[in-house]
């Protein structure tokens, strides 16, 4: 994703240079940042879920019929 991010990057901020879209520059600019910064998912390793310590214990469920 960092390499992806960085191509998009460069790809956008080369149109922009190219064309005098300063809005261009700096979006290309942003994607840029986050790839080099690896952040872009709410911050630095901010997308792990919580590891579960729980043990892992099966308990037998009864199940009850209801009629009407």
């Amino acid at each position: 994703m960092r390499a992806l991010r960085l191509v998009i990057g460069l790809i956008i901020s080369i149109h922009g240079l190219y064309t005098n879209e300063w809005l261009f520059v700096v979006v290309g600019g942003f994607f840029i940042y986050i790839a080099l910064m690896n952040i872009g998912c709410g911050g630095v390793s901010n997308c792990s879920t919580p590891v579960s310590s729980a043990d892992n214990k099966t308990e037998d469920v009864t199940y009850e019929e209801v009629h009407k």
